[in-house]
């Protein structure tokens, strides 16, 4: 379990996050939701240990990030798994290299190991024969499971995706919700996603995490987003024509 406690972030004194407390288990996938400006990526950067908190800690099976050694540190990003906004693929480097990448970071397996790794993540990500391709030659969808790839090579506990279905058309960002899902499941992860995708929160949000100007506005399920009455996260949810509709079918019902 990820244990984060009353965290709080500023930038040249102007708060960011201002006490959040939040848990995330795993086998779960958890979207972090919320509008542009709302603290979502400052959130989820100071869980990877890129931005250091004002306040608050956040604890990994146990682990208090803030009171681990740098070796401890180097050891946890081990276990951690990240799929970039963008995919953040090397151009230059072919499929095979760029899931490698890790395995050789931080291992010292052989490359008979190493490739045989790779070859396993990519034909779970349903790619294969494509190890020798460059990233310009693959379509977004392909990118994105490449990163998945990458992101699962070292076989880890936890896993952070930044909008992984940005860029991505309709369909496609179903696959790839799917594909994080079962992963997720598969191997008991513990999966934390930053998305503004209403179609993400419906297809896999296991648990909902609504930020608003740096503060946890809303906790629930993916159903309960639908049921609540909190008028902060109805806006959120309902300010697309699509989930418009629902809302006012929702309001219709109860005849109101």
């Amino acid at each position: 379990m990820i244990e984060v406690t009353n965290l709080y972030k500023e930038f040249d004194g102007t708060p960011v996050l201002k006490g959040i407390n939040a848990t995330f288990e795993k086998g779960k996938t958890s979207l972090v939701i919320g509008q542009s400006g709302s603290g979502k990526t400052v959130f989820l950067k100071c869980m990877l240990g890129l931005l250091t908190p004002e306040k608050g800690g956040i604890c990994y099976d146990g682990r208090h990030y803030g009171e681990m050694t740098e070796d401890e540190k180097r050891n946890l990003r081990k276990e951690i798994g990240m799929v970039f906004q963008g995919s953040a693929l090397f151009d230059s480097s072919s499929v095979e290299e760029n899931v490698m990448f890790p395995l050789k970071m931080f291992t010292n397996q052989p490359y008979n190991e190493m490739l045989e790794r790779v070859n396993f993540v990519l034909k779970r990500v349903n790619l294969e024969n494509v190890n020798d391709k460059f990233p310009a030659e693959l379509s977004g969808g392909m990118q994105k499971r490449v990163a998945i790839a990458r992101a699962i090579v070292m076989n880890p506990k936890y896993l952070f995706c930044d909008e992984p279905n940005s860029g991505l058309d309709p369909k496609t960002a179903i696959v790839i919700d799917n594909l994080i899902q079962e992963i997720t499941n598969e191997y008991n992860i513990i999966t934390v996603i930053n998305s503004h995708d209403m179609n993400s929160v419906m297809e896999i949000g296991e648990k909902i995490i609504f930020l608003k100007d740096g503060v946890k506005e809303w906790e629930g399920t993916s159903d309960g987003v639908f049921r609540t009455d909190n008028k902060a996260i109805t806006d959120f949810v309902y300010s697309s024509n699509l989930f418009k509709k629902v809302r006012e079918a929702q309001l219709k019902e109860k005849g109101m």
